[in-house]
């Protein structure tokens, strides 16, 4: 199972819509609105790095208000 955090700007009075969409992606396990140079923090996970990073570009980017993602692997050293 691989974990990551996703890093999303969003546009302007955007972030509480686009973190609600979110959550109701397969594989998310939690979407927050913060404040800070992002607007919503993400936590997800998959089987493996190819499925994240199907995720992240087919599912996540999709949702209408986003501007910018960063995805952050979890590691475990």
């Amino acid at each position: 199972m691989v974990q990551a955090y996703i890093l999303i700007q969003t546009e302007v009075g955007k972030s509480s819509t686009v973190a609600e969409t979110i959550s109701k992606i397969p594989g998310v396990i939690q979407a927050e609105d913060v404040t800070g140079p992002y607007d919503v923090i993400v936590r997800a996970q998959a089987d493996t790095v190819d499925e994240l990073g199907r995720m992240v570009v087919a599912k996540v980017q999709q949702v209408d208000g986003i501007t910018r993602t960063l995805t952050c692997p979890v590691v475990h050293l």
